[in-house]
């Protein structure tokens, strides 16, 4: 396929790539509460490389019933009752409708199918995704269900590094470790790595 003919609806067969990253407080996304999310969107600019779009975060209000687990809300440093987060803190059916409309809407305008999730250990972010969406009733998820794209398992083959922080580095990316495990940030540095890695991917490819 020629550069030219490159657009993000055939690159990964009518799916729209979407960086996701959760902060919750805890490890089960049925029982768990989700604290932030982030949610970052791509394109290719004038040279056919993929980069940024948009990016969408939100600080959430824990669901009724959640549990926080302490070494959690310390490993990320979130105070779930900080009064701030409290006056920006919206529910989980509030944020969660708001990204998917604009998902929904760019994965509609790049001709796409259907939104595809690309996380670092991505299983984790999509199964608080799926749990949310199931237990708020959410209609029109822009999300494959159970497919996804993992960052940390491409970085481990480009980069011999799994770990976010490394694996950015080791691509020659920036790393604050007084931003790291917020949402946005995270996400915006999985979206970077995930480009550059495409990106190397397509410049050495004969397919793309």
């Amino acid at each position: 396929m020629s550069e030219t003919n490159l657009t993000i609806a055939n690159r990964f067969r009518g799916f729209f790539p979407v960086i996701v990253d959760v902060e919750t407080a805890g490890f089960d996304p049925l029982k768990d509460a989700l604290l932030e999310i982030a949610a970052v969107t791509l394109k290719l600019n004038d040279k056919n490389h993929w980069c940024i779009d948009e990016v969408m975060s939100k600080h959430i209000k824990p669901f009724d019933g959640a549990n926080l687990d302490a070494a959690s809300l310390e490993f990320t440093g979130i105070d779930p009752d900080h009064p701030f987060r409290k006056q920006i803190a919206v529910t989980e059916s509030e944020a969660f409708n708001e990204i998917f409309k604009i998902i929904r809407k760019k994965t509609k305008d790049n001709k796409c199918s259907r939104a595809i999730l690309v996380g670092h250990n991505s299983s984790f972010d999509l199964s608080f995704l799926n749990a949310c969406v199931e237990r708020n009733n959410i209609k029109r998820n822009p999300f494959h269900p159970f497919s996804s794209f993992d960052t940390a398992t491409l970085a481990g083959l480009i980069y011999g590094q799994t770990v976010l922080s490394k694996a950015a580095l080791a691509a020659g990316l920036e790393w604050d470790d007084e931003e790291a495990h917020s949402a946005r940030y995270d996400a915006e540095q999985t979206a970077h790595l995930f480009c550059k890695i495409v990106n190397k991917w397509n410049k050495h490819s004969d397919i793309f």
